[in-house]
């Protein structure tokens, strides 16, 4: 079997970089409209609970709406950097950094879309229940993401120089 081209392991790190991404915000958005609010309110219909946040003056659709943004933002750059990648704009590591890095970010968007839907229903029901645990998943995601970009880089610095060291390079010995 022959080793893959540069072009097919940039592709392959242009594709999986996207899906990756697009999970981590589809995620991100499932926890934050759905098990979150079914985790802090068990035995409680999504219905009943979006009801109930309505019925206490808060708006559920703006809610919504604006996890839904803000995961669409993560999956936008997501594939904008893998359209990037694609069209050989980009060098493969800097694809797969630039894809961590949304990663990263992912654990900022957390912050601000824990203050629509769920912090509404927070507000509407008295609970003790804890958060679902997703969130965590998602923030190892992200911290993981961090620790691997300077690993990505430093591998890359690792290929180049040892790339350079070509032995019809080297001088003879007098």
């Amino acid at each position: 079997m022959s080793a893959p081209t540069a072009s097919t392991t940039r592709t392959v790190v242009a594709v999986t970089g996207a899906i990756v991404v697009a999970a981590y915000a589809a995620l991100l958005a499932l926890d934050q409209l759905v098990l979150d609010p079914l985790t802090l309110v068990p035995g409680t219909s999504l219905t009943r609970i979006s009801g109930e946040v309505a019925a206490h003056g808060n708006a559920v659709v703006p809610d919504v709406v604006g996890v839904l943004v803000i995961a669409g933002i993560g999956i936008a750059l997501g594939i904008g950097v893998a359209a990037a990648g694609l069209r050989r704009v980009l060098p493969t590591h800097v694809i797969a950094v630039l894809h961590l890095g949304v990663l990263v970010l992912g654990a900022l968007a957390t912050f601000p879309t824990s203050f629509l839907f769920v912090m509404d229903v927070l507000d509407s029901f008295p609970t003790t229940h804890d958060h679902s645990p997703w969130m965590r998943v998602l923030w190892l995601t992200s911290l993981l993401s961090l620790v691997a970009i300077p690993a990505v880089l430093f591998g890359e610095m690792v290929r180049t120089l040892h790339g350079s060291r070509r032995p019809q390079d080297a001088t003879p010995a007098a």
